[in-house]
């Protein structure tokens, strides 16, 4: 395989060479240029995490929008529609647009490192991935501007909702703007995970065996399959929609022979699975933070690493838990309770390992470890309420209250986003290269924690004495009002903490006045804390050779036939991938094809319904265009040849 590379120094001369001596990704480029063209799985991390931390505060924004209808009875801060396009958007957001993509961040900067590459397996592909996501976070949220508004129907789009005939405005597109940004997310996620699963089968560094895989790289491996198996379902049920309401076929439409049940059963079945891939990743980041924190190895690895795998995949069997006062019948009702019973005890193996992991310890309690601490406590009483919902006659009492909102909270803030800040405050001094503020840390774990359990824990007794789900208003006298206004007093908390914290993530990229964190500042245990902070642009300048599970701890404090060993740099330096316009525009390409065809409708002058699809076919040029050149572009880098001792 040819490679089209700039000149460089002869191997006789590299150790008298400095790395900067050389061109680096951006060089010959502009700041943003730089960022639209990088293949760096680092940036491109960094641009999932800060996309998703802007998502972030707009999710956060339409969820006190939430909570102030809701401060007391008959409020009119929101009209009914406008609370149930804010509850359809603050759910999309939060679960496509928040979660998935900062895990994403996650897996894309450390994920590599852990494992000893010098970047993905495909890194065009990974930048791809990017550029889809950013493609379909646009499309749902530039619904707000057209005809009808955003959604109005619910993170989950039941049908009849999402009928045409139903909706309170003639020609809404809300929903059509939610199909496409879901099929094209969607398509984001799929190539990612098929390359995080080609990195972490084959790119791994010498020694590195599947079993001393970092917890965190493993939940990585993990979650892409789920991913890969979950997506094709709500792919079909998007696409059925889609023909639903524009092109008059009746896979959901009762009136006409279709069957509701259809799309829930379809959507269910990728969405419980979606609530392992969201609560994965930060398992496996606080599996990572506990061990650091106690000063002792992670207790039961191999049960750690086989739960999350049979979390992962018994999430398949259970989707119909969210179904039971469907009408299923008796037998898919108790298989399907029986199931969810079972999926605890993987669940608990976790946490009990965890609790192993701490116990004679010598507990340091840093905000990371505070994080995770929050997390387990959150997430176990999300799994307690959750274990009641595998009841039948419980979950129907539960059903459409209050209490469910409660539960899935607890399991997917108290869980998924305490996990992802407990690994933002772990990771951020290995990405920026300096230490944050521990007090301020301590001071946003304070809010989060006291505002979300004012917010929340409420709910389950507002649940318990009726207050319905999905309704922006209610009346007086139902003794709903005093609950309501604590749960929105402690959303405003839980939101100011977040913002801090976000801004204090953001502020550590700039401020030189913080501590310079070094190499390893937590004495942490795996491969990426034995490079400099913040990472070269090529990772590792020689590939490390691995001989323990918990290599840098090794390294540091092991025996001296355990540490690791380096791979002699190759005569041809390291090779670094050149930066590629490619899949930018292959990524536009798929986003004006989206708009194509959500636009191809129109009324022509006699007053009859005409179809246009000038606008999608001139995308699906521009992707044409995008993958030709892709191809024609070829493996194009250039060679770097960093010191004897430089990382």
């Amino acid at each position: 395989m040819a490679i089209e590379s700039i000149k460089y120094a002869s191997p006789e001369t590299e150790s008298k060479l400095e790395t900067k001596a050389f061109p680096r990704p951006g060089q010959h480029a502009s700041g943003i240029v730089d960022w639209l063209t990088t293949i760096d799985h680092k940036k491109i991390g960094l641009m999932y995490g800060l996309a998703a931390l802007f998502f972030l505060i707009v999710g956060g924004i339409e969820a006190l929008l939430i909570r102030s209808q809701l401060w007391s009875h008959n409020m009119e801060v929101l009209t009914n529609r406008q609370y149930n396009q804010m509850f359809t958007m603050h759910g999309t957001t939060m679960v496509f647009l928040v979660i998935m993509p900062l895990s994403a961040a996650f897996f894309n900067f450390f994920m590599p490192l852990q494992i000893g590459a010098r970047d993905v397996a495909f890194p065009r592909m990974n930048t791809l991935s990017l550029w889809c996501f950013i493609a379909g976070g646009i499309i749902l949220n530039l619904s707000w501007f057209f005809t009808g508004g955003s959604p109005a129907i619910g993170w989950f789009g039941y049908a009849p909702l999402t009928d045409p005939r139903f909706t309170e405005v003639i020609g809404d597109m809300g929903p059509d703007f939610w199909i496409f940004s879901l099929q094209i997310l969607g398509i984001a996620s799929l190539l990612a995970s098929f390359n995080f699963i080609t990195t972490i089968i084959n790119m791994r560094a010498p020694g590195m065996t599947m079993m001393r895989l970092p917890v965190f790289t493993w939940m990585t491996l993990v979650v892409s399959f789920l991913l890969i198996l979950a997506l094709p379902a709500i792919a079909i049920a998007l696409a059925e929609l889609m023909f639903d309401r524009s092109y008059g076929t009746n896979f959901f439409d009762f009136l006409e022979g279709g069957k509701p049940h259809l799309w829930q059963h379809l959507f269910w079945i990728f969405g419980h699975p979606e609530v392992y891939i969201l609560i994965l990743p930060a398992m496996g980041i606080v599996s990572e933070v506990i061990p650091v924190f106690s000063r002792k190895p992670l207790f039961g690895y191999g049960l750690v690493v086989f739960s999350g795998a049979l979390i992962g995949f018994m999430g398949f069997a259970v989707w119909s838990h969210h179904m039971f006062t469907t009408g299923m019948g008796v037998v898919a009702t108790s298989a399907f309770s029986i199931l969810t019973m079972l999926i605890a005890i993987p669940t608990g193996v976790k946490i009990f390992n965890w609790i192993g992991t701490m116990w004679g310890g010598r507990i340091r309690f840093d905000t990371p470890m505070l994080f995770a601490l929050g997390f387990i406590t959150m997430f176990m009483i999300g799994g307690f309420t959750g274990i009641m919902h595998s009841s039948v006659p419980i979950d129907a009492q539960h059903q459409d209250t209050y209490f469910v909102v409660a539960h899935f909270h607890y399991v997917l803030i108290g869980g998924a986003l305490f996990g992802l800040f407990c690994g933002f405050y772990f990771w951020l001094p290995k990405i920026t290269g300096r230490m944050m503020n521990e007090k301020l840390g301590k001071f946003v774990f304070t809010l989060m924690f006291l505002g979300f359990n004012l917010t929340f824990f409420p709910m389950h007794y507002l649940g318990m004495i009726g207050q319905p789900r999905r309704t922006h208003s209610y009346n007086e006298g139902h003794g709903f009002e005093a609950w309501n206004q604590i749960a929105t007093v402690g959303s405003f908390i839980l939101g100011i903490g977040v913002f801090i914290g976000v801004v204090q993530f953001i502020h550590s990229f700039y401020s030189k006045k913080l501590k310079p964190a070094g190499k390893n500042p937590w004495d942490a245990r795996s491969l990426e804390w034995t490079l400099s902070s913040p990472v070269k642009d090529y990772n590792f300048a020689r590939t490390p050779i691995i001989k323990a599970r918990d290599q840098a701890w090794e390294n540091n404090h092991g025996e001296k036939d355990n540490h690791s060993e380096k791979q002699p740099l190759d005569d041809h330096g390291v090779h670094m991938p050149d930066r590629s316009w490619c899949p930018l525009v292959t990524a536009f390409g798929l986003f004006v094809m989206a708009i194509g065809l959500l636009f191809h409708q129109s009324i022509d002058a006699s007053g009859e319904l005409a179809r246009d699809y000038t606008i999608a076919i001139a995308g699906g040029v521009i992707f044409v265009v995008g993958v030709i050149m892709w191809a024609i572009e070829g493996p194009r880098g250039y060679h770097l040849f960093p010191k004897e001792n430089e990382e």
